[in-house]
């Protein structure tokens, strides 16, 4: 299983009642966008804000940004007829909330299929139960289709009985256990939002925090906050040129033969050349999705 290599530094969540939040999804530097039709749409809005979505992906204009759209559960009024709806909306994927269980994974699979849903259209998992964490590897292994899961760390919040502290260290475990099912099946991985838009601070350390525990980017509740995680979760320019000079001194020393390669005075093996080339692929990705958003 793997999921498509591309930029996911911010994922911006657009609430899918709102058609002028839908508009300026065309114009916002984020990664990716949620469009939203489970916890930010009111029930007497759900079928307004799915129509709203499938005619500003019909419209298109999002360029080379991830769509997503997020539908509600199979266990609401709403879900079935959001995915049937969803499947040849042009969307990238389709987030699924609450998920517990591979089988849940596959009843919407199905659906998707059975409404002219492409086969490459990828499925991702909200994680934001206790049992959808212990189940995660169940969950990871579900479908080839799958593309990523995403923290719900309020959701899990809730559940756990948990508070939201700076350090996260309540969500430390579950948010380890999402990285590890990720990377052990070649998807890729949110972290969760960071509630408290006037804690720039706070917020800046979260997406740090995040990045040090290997996710590929944050989701994020107001486009203010796109800037930050872009230049957290984005290659820096000295990694960048790190990168370079690990490839380069690695190739020059196996053309000459050499076993061993030094730089700067550390050793380098293949996973420092693997780790570079992903380094300069992820930034090369960046510069064209920015390039295209300009």
């Amino acid at each position: 299983m793997t999921a498509a290599a591309r930029p996911r530094r911010s994922v911006l969540y657009m609430p899918g009642s709102n058609t002028r939040a839908l508009e300026k999804g065309r114009s916002l530097p984020a990664d990716a966008l949620i469009l939203d039709l489970e916890d930010a749409v009111a029930p007497d809005a759900k079928a307004e804000a799915r129509a709203n979505i499938k005619a500003a992906l019909s419209q298109g204009g999002y360029g080379k940004r991830e769509i997503l759209v997020r539908v509600n559960g199979l266990d609401s009024p709403w879900g079935a007829e959001d995915l049937a709806a969803m499947a040849t909306s042009g969307a990238d994927g389709i987030l699924l909330p609450k998920v517990e269980s591979a089988d849940s994974v596959l009843t919407a699979q199905n659906i998707l299929d059975d409404n002219g849903g492409p086969a490459d259209l990828a499925l991702w998992c909200m994680i934001e139960t206790p049992l959808g964490v212990l189940h995660a590897e169940e969950i990871g292994r579900s479908t080839p289709r799958l593309g990523g899961f995403v923290m719900g760390t309020s959701d899990l919040a809730k559940d756990l009985h948990c508070l939201h502290t700076p350090e996260r260290m309540p969500f430390m475990a579950s948010l380890n256990i999402a990285v590890l099912v990720a990377r052990a099946f070649g998807f890729a991985v949110l972290d969760g939002v960071h509630l408290d838009l006037s804690d720039e601070a706070g917020f800046e350390a979260s997406c740090r925090q995040g990045l040090e525990l290997g996710f590929d980017g944050k989701t994020l509740i107001h486009p203010k906050t796109i800037a930050t995680a872009n230049a957290v979760f984005g290659p820096t320019a000295a990694e960048i040129t790190q990168s370079s000079k690990i490839i380069e001194a690695f190739e020059t020393a196996s053309a000459a033969g050499k076993g061993v390669v030094v730089l700067d005075g550390k050793l380098v093996e293949n996973l420092h050349v693997e780790n570079a080339k992903r380094v300069l692929a992820l930034a090369a990705m960046i510069e064209d999705l920015e390039a295209d958003q300009t």
